[in-house]
């Protein structure tokens, strides 16, 4: 696209605010998830897809922040009032950096070194670098910034990349000849005061001996100050914590020290869940599984007790304790933290999930344990499967229907054993699972259902196996259209067998539904009306010469049933 084409179709601001709003999303994905995971995996790929429309429409784009405010030409596209580490505006801000600019590539080449970049920010102790030299270090080429250098003047810019743009040798002695004339004239009056008083004692401070001096704080900066106070007290050092024992088990080899650090672990997990902490227990959990991985010598009592701390968690004693608290909590913490716990949680606790989805009365918890056992289903194939014989009815539906949702073939035998001695609940949806399923070994586990004791069951493996075109049916279907049984069926159970059949049978069953339809018994009786109508609608199935023939024999019958099902055959047979 020419220049011309691009200043005729101007970028609108609407991008830019799902732009960001897209960058939120990717960034909480890539702090909370690994890079395997489906919700990181979409974020980041959401967030790529929204740059194509920006970049349609400019070949950079600039972005400047405020406190509280992302701008983009001087509109807002982005407000976060609250400050602290979740608040973008503000991360940039409290740094120095007063200006992006993106340019066309850096969603793919540099965006998730941006994004590992606000991470470790958000992570990272007063020790640490901060976000000004992590954006230096990153040595980026699609990304430029601008900051100001807040250890001298806060409204001084620096140039792109970080060279400081000076402010000029004149406008600095005016700045400091201000303030020292504002010093002098403070100095003055508070000298004549202290005539009259008598000499203040050693050591002791006034604040006046600092106001309007040139090192005095002016408003802002007593404000910047205040907002960081708060921040430090109201962080969680929880996570500080854990991240400097398992650094001490990563880092001392000596026995006695990895096991105390171990127990003392295993003691604040379960008090951090007692007082619902949940996001620190994921954090514990994850974290210390990368230790485990890192650390040298280690005995395998001391790798145990650390590797198998999401087995702990994922026990059904354990697991089901922490899920009757939050079920019985009037306020759940936030779904972020119990979603990042239940991320933790392994095989073993699917039976422990699905159980408790059959008895849950927190409607808000329920779409969270949803997606936890939607995640351990799809990991744990083998532990789905074996919850299919589960002696919980609710534990072996909820396995049934997942193993079907996610076309599991190894469900398919313990499936086709519901089938034979399961109650009609989990019968009926063993014929659903194995319909989604659909392997020849799940239709042929179906073709017993046509004979199942329970009328829906029934229906439904008819239904199936129609649909599918399974013909080794047909024979059972045969046995079925031709016995007495079926006249004392419903009309719904008389039209699916019927309708399959016609489906099925091809030419070679025309005679014998041609018969049904239009033959007398030797004493001149015709068949059921239901029964007649039934074999018009499989013969309409058909649509060879033969059957058409047969059904135009009978489009003048007398009985309204049959005529009605006779023409509508035809109509379907000649469309």
């Amino acid at each position: 696209m020419n220049e011309s084409e691009r200043a005729a179709a101007p970028m609108q601001r609407e991008r830019v605010e799902e732009l960001l709003r897209l960058f939120g999303k990717a960034a909480r994905a890539h702090q909370l998830y690994l890079p395997n995971n489906p919700v990181y995996k979409s974020a980041h790929d959401a967030l790529r897809a929204g740059f194509v429309p920006v970049w349609e429409a400019t070949d950079e784009l600039p972005l400047t922040f405020t406190e509280s405010e992302v701008k983009w030409e001087d509109a807002v596209v982005l407000e976060e009032q609250a400050r602290g580490s979740d608040s973008l505006p503000w991360l940039f801000f409290k740094d120095g950096v007063r200006e992006l600019r993106l340019l066309p590539g850096f969603e793919q080449e540099e965006l998730d070194k941006l994004l590992g970049i606000l991470q470790r920010v958000r992570k990272a102790s007063p020790d640490e670098d901060d976000l000004l030299t992590m954006l230096w270090q990153g040595d980026f080429v699609f990304l430029r910034y601008r900051y100001v250098d807040l250890s001298i003047e806060p409204s001084v810019p620096l140039a792109d990349g970080g060279e400081a743009l000076a402010s000029s040798d004149e406008e600095r002695r005016a700045m400091i000849d201000k303030s020292v004339a504002g010093d002098t004239a403070t100095g003055s009056g508070t000298e004549s005061d202290h005539d009259d008083t008598e000499p203040r004692p050693s050591g002791v401070v006034s604040m006046a001996d600092f106001d309007g001096t040139l090192y005095f704080l002016d408003e802002r900066e007593i404000e910047y100050l205040q907002s960081e106070v708060r921040r430090e007290y109201e962080t969680d050092l929880r996570k500080n914590v854990i991240s400097v024992l398992l650094d001490i088990f990563e880092q001392q080899t000596s026995p006695d020290v990895r096991n105390e650090v171990a127990e003392v672990l295993v003691s604040l997990m379960l008090h951090m869940l007692s007082a619902g902490q949940f996001a620190n227990v994921a954090f514990m959990v994850r974290e210390s599984l990368i230790a485990v991985r890192r650390a040298t010598d280690l005995q395998t009592e001391q790798r145990d007790r650390l590797a198998l701390l999401p087995q702990r968690l994922s026990t059904p004693e354990a697991l089901a304790q922490l899920l009757e608290s939050l079920d019985e909590a009037h306020d759940l913490p936030a779904m972020g933290d119990v979603l990042e716990l239940f991320e933790q949680l392994r095989g073993p606790a699917l039976g422990t999930v699905l159980d408790w989805m059959g008895r849950l009365q927190n409607a808000r918890l329920r779409p969270m344990l949803e997606q936890a056992a939607s995640r351990l289903a799809s990991q744990n194939t083998g532990e789905l499967v074996k919850l299919i014989s589960s002696p919980t009815r609710h534990v072996a539906l909820e396995a049934i229907r997942r193993a079907g949702a996610l076309q599991t073939p190894a469900a398919v035998s313990p499936l086709s054993k519901v089938l034979v001695d399961g109650a009609p609940e989990l019968r009926l949806a063993a014929v659903q699972s194995l319909s989604e399923i659909g392997s020849p070994s799940a239709l042929q586990g179906l073709e017993r259902a046509i004979e199942d004791p329970d009328r829906e069951v029934r229906i439904a493996a008819i239904r199936v196996l129609q649909t599918r075109a399974y013909r080794p049916a047909l024979a059972r279907l045969d046995s079925i259209v031709k016995s007495k049984a079926i006249r004392d069926a419903d009309l719904t159970e008389k039209m699916a067998v019927f309708e399959a059949f016609g489906s099925l049978c091809g030419e070679g069953g025309v005679s014998g539904l041609a018969a049904t339809l239009n033959g007398k018994s030797m004493f001149g009786r015709r068949d059921d009306a239901e029964i007649r109508a039934c074999a018009a609608v499989a013969l309409g199935r058909i649509h060879t010469a033969s059957a058409i023939d047969a059904l135009r024999k009978a489009s003048s019958e007398k009985d309204v049933i049959v005529r009605n099902a006779v023409n509508r055959a035809l109509r379907g047979s000649t469309a």
